[in-house]
């Protein structure tokens, strides 16, 4: 017997030839290594993105929580069991539309040209700003010299230590995810090894 999920995951598996990880407490679903979808054990959602977003919204799509512990992370997805239910039509068509609008921005992120650091996830402009003026002048550096380091740089530079928050920010950018979903193991050790480069 199936479960909810496998229905799910054999829906979307008609889109194309995909690839499947665990996120979110969930599993994430790929197409050329962009993700598109979230599939939990009780219900599925595809990610949105411009004009995108108003249809789903206005099909009474909900947004995706992430719940943590204390803490709750929004991601842009958006859950279609309901549409999957009663309008199979629409729904083949929205998810049609996150593929496509997943993959032209995975590949636009991924040409050199266009990489910025306020685009990587977590990061803003002010942020950016920050970094560069610590030494850190583009997102291959940033990479490079990793989220330690360039908090560290940061912290230098500004002549204090700052908030660890900001080391999180920096992780969570190189692993292309919210800030909020690294594991506390992964936080402690990265601020353990920070401690031990300014011991």
């Amino acid at each position: 017997m199936t479960s909810i999920k496998d229905d799910y995951l054999n829906y979307l598996s008609k889109f194309g030839t995909q690839e499947k990880r665990s996120m979110f407490g969930g599993t994430g679903v790929f197409i050329n290594s962009a993700m598109f979808a979230i599939v939990t054990p009780t219900s599925m959602y595809i990610r949105g993105g411009d004009e995108l977003d108003t249809k789903l919204t206005a099909a009474g799509c909900e947004k995706f929580r992430h719940i943590k512990k204390s803490k709750t992370a929004t991601v842009n997805y958006y859950e279609i069991k309901n549409l999957f239910l009663t309008d199979k039509e629409l729904c083949n068509q929205l998810v049609e539309e996150s593929i496509t609008f997943s993959c032209r921005d995975k590949s636009f992120k991924a040409s050199e040209a266009n990489r910025r650091l306020r685009d990587l996830p977590n990061m803003r402009l002010t942020l950016e700003r920050m970094v560069k003026k610590a030494g850190v002048k583009d997102v291959d550096t940033f990479f490079n010299v990793g989220a330690v380091n360039v908090f560290r740089r940061v912290c230098e530079h500004n002549g204090q230590e700052l908030d660890h928050k900001l080391l999180w920010i920096f992780a969570g950018a190189i692993h292309g995810g919210h800030w909020q979903l690294l594991s506390e193991d992964h936080k402690q050790q990265l601020l353990d090894e920070y401690r031990q480069q300014t011991v």
